[in-house]
């Protein structure tokens, strides 16, 4: 079983809340999670998906918001005070994604994927840092993608919101180390989910092997939270190109440069999120 903060001699279960908890990767998160004990804070838009997976899972705190709204972390951290007045593990999951190219979507996309897929993590963590410290030692995993790492045509507004967040949770894991709080990070390939339903590549019988699934994720999720590694790429091999990024990115950018097919299908409001 999952074992949060605690005082000396007592073992409570977790307390963790995850976003974009209404499918994909957080729905998977939020099953896993419950599947080992703890008690599960589900966070996204859509709240009767919400309420119908925490029946399912025996019971949640289900808090439907967008997390782009100007005060829902402050709302979200009111909830998690009242309702479980300590906070183990928090999973910045929630995110969309929108395909273009600059020349046609300008400072407006970019805006729209930072907003959601930056922003938003940063100020919820915020919000709730102090609960995380006082609940310590805890954890915070931030979802962030391969393409935080390697950049591909038609995505580079998602890739900018995923390369600040992979950054800034590199810096935050080493300014809360001291206070016990241990900051990982999650880095997924393609992604078959809901929201990023990688048409194009399942539809071919080599292409779809490139994709994985939420479960897996999930796992990597606990990994890289309550089982302190600092960061997991999903699946592993994806590692071969940031490895290849770093060493040779002529290459790298002759591959990835044209987009197409490798960029991700993805709707407006997708809640979850794909490499």
């Amino acid at each position: 079983m999952l074992r949060g903060g605690s005082a000396a001699g007592t073992f409570p279960a977790m307390i963790a809340l995850v976003t974009g908890a209404s499918s994909g990767i957080g729905e998977a998160t939020a099953r896993r999670l419950a599947a080992d004990g703890a008690k599960l804070i589900l966070v996204a838009r859509r709240e009767q998906r919400l309420r119908a997976l925490a029946d399912e899972l025996g019971g949640a705190t289900v808090i439907a918001i967008d997390l782009t709204e100007e005060d829902a972390p402050a709302r979200i951290a009111e909830v998690v005070e009242r309702e479980h007045g300590r906070l183990d593990l928090l999973v910045n999951n929630a995110g969309a994604a929108w395909r273009g190219r600059f020349a046609e979507g300008g400072w407006a996309d970019v805006k729209r994927h930072m907003e959601i897929n930056f922003d938003a993590v940063v100020r919820l963590t915020e919000a709730l840092l102090p609960i995380l410290r006082r609940s310590a030692p805890s954890s915070i995993v931030n979802v962030s993608s391969v393409a935080g790492r390697v950049a591909r045509g038609n995505s580079g507004s998602y890739s900018a919101a995923k390369f600040a967040l992979a950054g800034w949770t590199e810096a935050l894991h080493a300014e809360e180390r001291p206070h016990g709080v241990h900051v990982g990070l999650v880095l997924p390939g393609f992604v078959q989910t809901e929201g990023f339903p990688q048409r194009e590549l399942v539809s071919h019988p080599l292409a779809r092997r490139i994709v994985s699934r939420p479960e897996k994720v999930a796992e990597a999720i606990i990994q890289a939270g309550p089982g302190g590694k600092p960061e997991r790429i999903v699946p592993r091999y994806y590692g071969i190109a940031v490895i290849a990024k770093a060493i040779a990115p002529w290459l790298v950018r002759r591959l990835t440069g044209g987009g197409g097919a490798m960029t991700p299908t993805t709707r407006p409001d997708a809640e979850d999120r794909g490499g």
